[in-house]
């Protein structure tokens, strides 16, 4: 799982990318064979002209050791059919945009491009976990409520230290491992058993392993629980048909997508026809984020006006406040976080807290408090980019940090 905001235009980014793939253009199988030369001697390879033309704005920055490795990798691999200059091109890209060590900043070929898309606005077969990273390690930000892995017991926070398929024939540790590589190989066919090696906090010290077969997750992105306002009856069943009078609305918001705006509206029209509402719970809990449209909205149902959140970057800062009229403005109002409360969900929670007062319940968030641009490029790829962080409306940001609870409340089994 990474957070899909509005598009905007990197420019310098954009330059280097192009500079890259330029390397790599016109008049590829022509010419020169100067460069598939080892100590003078003619390998006998096919002929090329290079392009290694520099735009001007870089010109001060030396390729020469980029193509020489480009050469000798050609001239002394010991199987040229498996050198694929396309994915040689993805290659280079990958690792200049990791170059950074930002573990959001990630360059997509194809198909991960693709995967990206698919956790914003569609279903896949996999196991229900939401991907981020804890201190530099591949990490579960949140397990999707339902979905396989937290009937195996997952948990947000949990460190995943190894992946294993036999079906595919994959047995490999995460160390450094990027993210779409980590979707790619959690996900696979409807059925087939993935086996992740996990390692928690408060578990003794000791990995373990956790074997989970694959589904359909289809993630619904509201749902609304009415509870009596003294609490649930001892021994009574904890579901919405127990109470059909409840007063108390428990909003439960699992994530910021496509579908958000319209499941949010029917829900909240479902409160607003009870009539004798006494207060709402806003269970932002294993919410891994996603749009930041999606969380304005969410918070300009609760606040009348005024800021919600500032993206700060590292020249401009652009604020985002109250773009509509709520309909739950003045209800007595809690926010429900945990180790999976993330993002557009800790933006949601802080900008309450910060405006409203609204007291916290639960446990530390997750601390996802960078932004990153979607930068689409040629033949399907695209570029997600950190370029700025958010701030809250007192300044204070969450990257790394979270969001403290004003009640600590840990999740039990029932929850």
């Amino acid at each position: 799982m990474h957070v899909k905001l509005k598009l905007k235009t990197v420019r310098n980014v954009v330059v280097g990318l192009i500079l890259v793939a330029l390397g790599f253009s016109g008049g590829w199988w022509g010419g020169q064979r100067e460069l598939l030369k080892k100590g003078g001697v003619d390998l006998g390879l096919p002929k090329r002209v290079v392009n290694v033309n520099t735009p001007a704005e870089f010109q001060d920055v030396d390729f020469s050791l980029f193509w020489e490795a480009w050469g000798k990798m050609e001239q002394n691999f010991y199987d040229p059919g498996k050198l694929d200059a396309e994915e040689m091109v993805y290659g280079a890209i990958e690792g200049m945009v990791g170059s950074a060590g930002d573990p959001y900043s990630i360059f997509l070929p194809p198909s991960d491009n693709q995967r990206a898309e698919e956790d914003l606005s569609g279903s896949f077969e996999g196991v229900g976990i939401q991907l981020g990273y804890r201190d530099g390690q591949l990490a579960v930000m949140a397990p999707l409520h339902g979905m396989p892995a937290e009937a195996a017991g997952v948990k947000a926070g949990d460190y995943i230290l190894r992946i294993k398929d036999e079906s595919k024939g994959v047995d490999v540790d995460t160390q450094k491992m990027s993210l779409p590589h980590a979707v790619e190989l959690i996900r696979g066919e409807h059925g087939q058993v993935v086996s992740l090696t996990l390692y928690r906090d408060n578990n003794g010290g000791q990995p373990f392993e956790v074997s989970m077969a694959r589904d359909t997750i289809v993630v619904p992105t509201v749902e609304v629980t009415f509870w009596p306002a003294g609490g649930i009856v001892e021994g009574t069943k904890a579901d919405e048909a127990s109470y059909p009078d409840g007063s108390v609305a428990q909003l439960k918001l699992s994530r910021f997508g496509d579908k958000t705006e319209d499941e949010w509206n029917s829900a909240v029209s479902r409160i607003l026809g009870r009539g004798d509402l006494e207060g709402i719970v806003l269970d932002l809990r294993n919410n891994p984020g996603g749009y930041l449209n999606g969380a304005v909205f969410v918070a300009s149902e609760f606040l009348s006006e005024g800021l919600i959140v500032k993206q700060q970057g590292r020249i401009e800062a652009e604020s985002f406040g109250v773009n509509r009229r709520g309909s739950l403005i003045g209800k007595p109002l809690s926010v429900l976080i945990n180790g999976g409360s993330a993002s557009a969900a800790e933006i949601v929670s802080g900008a309450l807290r910060d405006r409203l007062g609204v007291t916290l319940v639960g446990e530390r968030s997750f601390g996802k408090g960078t932004v990153q641009n979607i930068i689409s490029l040629p033949h399907g790829t695209s570029m997600h980019v950190t370029t700025s962080q958010w701030l809250l409306p007192e300044g204070d940001s969450i990257q790394e940090t979270g969001l403290t609870p004003d009640v600590v409340a840990t999740d039990s089994a029932e929850t």
